[in-house]
């Protein structure tokens, strides 16, 4: 059920180890350049990974199984490197994928289920297609929220029955972590893999990158395919890049990037507008509505960074406001009750015989059979969600689907964007993940420091520590986004490793 060796059996560093330090915080761009030269490679590279995976994720538990074929793989890539040269920036780089995304290899794909763990998918999704078509070594899965939490109301977030609770590395045990892609995104800022993938319904990519100082992109939705990926509500899930820089996700983006199985070398290269000179003369909107929450430290984060977006040439129009931000971000019912149940129970449906659960009525089963370990949390959205909306007819399920979407998209992100002339909206955190998921409009989170004080969650965790600004823009603005992005980045500087000790899950 879980290929990680033995966690909690050595601390100590190696002389190898030692030589390697260098490798913390290394980027795609500088781990090429070594490969190179010659003075490092991908089976090396894999090697470095997974011994830190086994000596400091005993606590943090982002990585749920690592793949035993991921040295094989990096050495085939290592000696095709020699014979043939490179497939591109990908080439030989390790990549955690989160647990709901297929791949067809021997690593599971359960969505952090105990009734899914030992069941692996028939086929790769089509992103892990791509990213293995581009040289990536998919490392292992990344832990997440069960169900990305769509089963429990009281579920912590980053919990789940199969990989236990992730922990944010900056502070574990304290820090709110973020959800869902919450494995993902420790496993990134903790230097346990190059890059990682997560997936986002609604603040599942975005949230986790801020709170551990990552850079998060929620792609518009359809960008990136979710052929293969466990759904949760279709009509805005999708997949992005986690990373701790911003070129690292723009060229995971262009590999990602595709929906038709064609190759991904004709995708947009979204490193190309990577320039420290992106924001001049950008106007960018500040929706003051989503800063009222903000305690008196991260308000201040947020002024100094629109301090440093004036001084970088931005024009700041502040305030701005949406038409309907004063209305419940709360989930549609209708949506999410025609399109979860429908779709889970599809993908369940479609399962080998040998797979315990077919449906969702079964799933709920075997949750009960198993309750000591499958409900510490209980399955309350779950249950709810299996006895409701049977009554909900397609045409109901679509005027609900177009009046969301034109609520947070036509009347909202883009009215704003056309009544004030912005070229983007400025969000604090994860604030406003909410309207981008029902427009389906992309999201960029990137560093902006680290705070002392916070709010506490309902989980007993403060939201102190990494904090993150997150741009946001209409359909297919990738682009743009990354390249403000990077220009706040270069400039600023902000992400720092976690400190890890002995031990603690730390070094």
């Amino acid at each position: 059920m879980n290929n990680l060796m033995n966690h909690n059996d050595n601390n100590r560093k190696s002389p190898a180890q030692d030589e390697q330090e260098w490798l913390i915080e290394a980027d795609i761009t500088s781990i090429q350049e070594q490969m190179a030269q010659g003075s490092l490679t991908s089976e090396l590279l894999v090697g470095w990974y997974l011994e830190r995976i086994k000596r400091l994720d005993g606590l943090l538990r982002s990585v749920l199984e690592v793949n035993p074929e991921a040295l094989a793989i990096a050495a085939r890539l290592d000696q095709e490197r020699r014979d043939q040269g490179i497939r591109g920036p990908l080439h030989g780089i390790p990549v955690l994928v989160k647990d709901n995304i297929g791949t067809a290899d021997q690593l599971h794909t359960s969505a952090g289920a105990l009734a899914l763990a030992d069941c692996i998918a028939a086929e790769d999704a089509e992103l892990i297609t791509r990213l293995r078509a581009a040289g990536a070594v998919i490392l292992g899965k990344a832990n997440m929220t069960e169900w990305a939490n769509f089963m429990s109301p009281t579920m912590w977030a980053g919990y789940s029955a199969r990989g236990g609770l992730v922990l944010n590395p900056y502070g574990p045990g304290e820090l709110f972590i973020g959800g869902s892609s919450s494995g993902s995104a420790a496993a990134v800022a903790a230097n346990l893999v190059t890059v990682a993938v997560g997936t986002e319904t609604s603040g599942s990519i975005i949230s986790p990158a801020a709170h551990n100082s990552l850079v998060g992109l929620k792609p518009t939705w359809g960008l990136v395919s979710n052929k293969g990926i466990i759904p949760g509500i279709g009509s805005q899930d999708s997949a992005g890049p986690m990373a701790r820089t911003v070129k690292d996700a723009a060229l995971l983006l262009h590999v990602m990037a595709g929906n038709d199985g064609s190759s991904s070398s004709a995708a947009l290269d979204y490193s190309a507008g990577l320039e420290v000179d992106a924001l001049t003369a950008k106007r960018i909107g500040i929706p003051r509505f989503y800063y009222s929450d903000l305690d008196t430290e991260a308000l201040n984060m947020m002024e100094s960074a629109i301090a440093v977006l004036r001084e970088l040439g931005a024009e700041i129009i502040d305030p701005v406001e949406l038409p309907n931000q004063n209305q419940n971000a709360e989930w549609n019912p209708t949506i999410l009750q025609y399109e979860f149940k429908h779709g889970l129970n599809r993908y369940l449906g479609s399962l080998p015989e040998s797979a315990p659960v077919h449906s969702l009525q079964q799933l709920l089963d075997f949750n009960q059979q198993h309750s000591g370990q499958a409900l510490k949390y209980g399955q309350g959205k779950l249950e709810w969600l299996n006895s409701s909306g049977d009554d909900i007819t397609e045409q109901q399920y679509l005027e609900q689907l177009q009046s969301s979407r034109s609520l947070a998209g036509k009347q909202g992100i883009d009215y704003a964007l056309e009544h004030y002339s912005l070229d983007v909206i400025l969000f604090p955190g994860d604030h406003g993940c909410e309207l981008a998921a029902r427009a389906g409009y992309p999201l960029i989170t990137v560093p902006a420091g680290y705070t002392d004080s916070g709010i506490v969650t309902p989980g007993g965790y403060l939201t102190k520590g990494p904090q993150g600004i997150t741009f946001c823009a209409s359909a297919h603005s990738e682009a743009m986004l990354l390249g403000i992005a990077y220009s706040y980045e270069q400039a600023t500087k902000h992400r720092r490793p976690p400190v890890l000790e002995p031990g603690s899950a730390s070094e």
